[in-house]
């Protein structure tokens, strides 16, 4: 539902709220003055009660309505769990008033309760009128998630039990005047006694969960539903869950541990799915989720050298490990920006090949060959070269009529005096992916070998039934 919308619904019930109380007030107070019954009076002073409380209330909802601002980041729904708290001082307080009234009248004072109909009426009314208003108050609090109306609601539906109580007491007293029992002529007093008691249980109850919200305090199985909630695919394990109330607003922020390996779109679907987890259980939240990279048990040893890598700012490729004599040496390629002297190349090479032994102790020596990734330069001017001679060269080499003859998309360039050549070779699609590499060196070396000022190689391998071949 709009916002606008949801406000103004809120802020009608709380208005009819405080219009009621201001007549309910008014017509206890009147009858129970012209009939001396302290159980009605007491009524009128938690009508009264109810007319502060209703007023609060429909301040409460309107500022906590406002939209976050540069001072309050979390909107402004706190207000609502302060006007619960500001009600449940004042139920209190009047509570002390009706106790200290009442034990009087029953142990020192003698006071002539008149019992007529208006007495019995203003109750009754009463009755019907808090009926209808808890009602109204309790199914917009729902709809809205409303403290400050549900505190609101709550509180009117005692009124229903203390009106009855009240209205036991007026019939005890009309039953004393027939049957001359004395004792029930201060059954009023009584019934004030447990309007109290009720208003006293209920206060407490109330100001016991304002407070907890105004603690951010929630239910431990709530945090603990989010936290087995969260565990969605790509998730490792669950870190810290957090989640608080703002009035009608519900905030959480959750942290979970996914692969350090895992990519930026990855992370990102996954966030959308732990999100999505707590809106089911928390709708209409505001949830932040923070992703924490971390090591998995599965890693294996390149994971971990391309992973330092990236750390280190550096792409590495051609890695290879070889066992010598129980010894353990590694090889690999190092890509670093080609606006680096070699002595800025040598020293982040060096940085890395530390952080290598330190993970890995067992390797003897890491021999490194650092290249330029050839970013500022990827652009060039080629100059013209001969395809048809290059392709006679090509369908010429032992390996290349050993593997097959299907070359196609040759392109054959100039650039600074050097000869680069690339071409797409179709094989046998079954041919596992490491003979594929290794026969694309051996091409690689015979072309070198037969053109001296041979610069960049690329072969694009395919399987013979790919539809690049075109």
């Amino acid at each position: 539902m709009n916002t606008a919308v949801a406000d103004q619904e809120k802020n009608r019930v709380a208005l009819s709220s405080v219009i009621a109380a201001f007549f309910l007030t008014g017509f206890k107070l009147t009858t129970g003055i012209m009939t001396g019954s302290m159980g009605i009076l007491a009524e009128a002073a938690h009508s009264a009660l109810d007319l502060i409380a209703a007023v609060i209330t429909l301040f409460a909802v309107r500022f906590s309505g406002r939209p976050a601002d540069r001072e309050h980041t979390y909107g402004h729904g706190k207000i609502e769990n302060l006007s619960a708290l500001a009600e449940t001082l004042l139920l209190l307080l009047t509570c002390g008033w009706i106790i200290y009234e009442s034990v009087r009248r029953l142990l020192f004072t003698e006071v002539h309760v008149e019992v007529s109909l208006w007495a019995f009426a203003v109750v009754i009314l009463s009755i019907i009128i808090d009926f209808g208003r808890s009602r109204a108050l309790a199914r917009t609090a729902k709809k809205h998630n409303s403290q400050a109306l549900e505190a609101d609601a709550l509180h009117f539906s005692t009124d229903i039990w203390s009106s009855g109580v009240v209205l036991v007491g007026l019939l005890l007293v009309v039953l004393s005047k027939r049957t001359g029992i004395a004792w029930l002529t201060r059954a009023d007093a009584a019934a004030a006694l447990i309007v109290a008691g009720i208003v006293i249980h209920v206060s407490f109850q109330l100001g016991k969960r304002t407070v907890s919200a105004l603690l951010d305090a929630v239910p431990a199985e709530l945090t603990a539903e989010i936290g087995q909630a969260i565990m969605v695919p790509g998730v490792l394990r669950a870190g810290r869950v957090r989640a608080r109330r703002s009035g009608a607003d519900a905030f959480a922020d959750v942290t979970v541990m996914v692969a350090r390996d895992t990519s930026l779109e990855q992370a990102h679907d996954i966030a959308a799915a732990v999100e999505e987890e707590v809106h089911n259980i928390m709708p209409g939240s505001d949830v932040m989720v923070h992703l924490d990279p971390v090591e998995s048990d599965n890693e294996s040893m390149l994971q971990v050298i391309r992973l330092t890598a990236a750390r280190h700012g550096l792409g590495v490729h051609g890695i290879r490990i070889y066992n010598i004599h129980g010894k353990e040496y590694m090889e690999q390629h190092i890509e670093v920006s080609e606006d680096y002297t070699l002595e800025e190349a040598h020293a982040q090479t060096t940085r890395f090949e530390e952080a290598l032994h330190d993970l890995f102790p067992r390797l003897a020596q890491i021999i490194t060959h650092i290249e330029p990734v050839g970013d500022s330069s990827a652009r060039r001017q080629p100059g013209q070269a001969d395809p048809g001679q290059i392709r006679r060269v090509l369908l010429a080499l032992p390996e290349v009529r050993e593997a097959g003859l299907d070359i196609h998309d040759l392109l054959v360039n100039s650039v600074g005096g050097e000869l680069n050549i690339a071409f797409h070779y179709a094989l046998a699609s079954d041919l596992p992916i490491t003979d594929a590499h290794l026969l694309t060196e051996r091409i690689e070396r015979s072309l070198r070998q037969m053109i001296p000022n041979l610069g960049r190689v690329v072969i694009h391998t395919e399987p013979r039934s790919h539809p690049e071949r075109g």
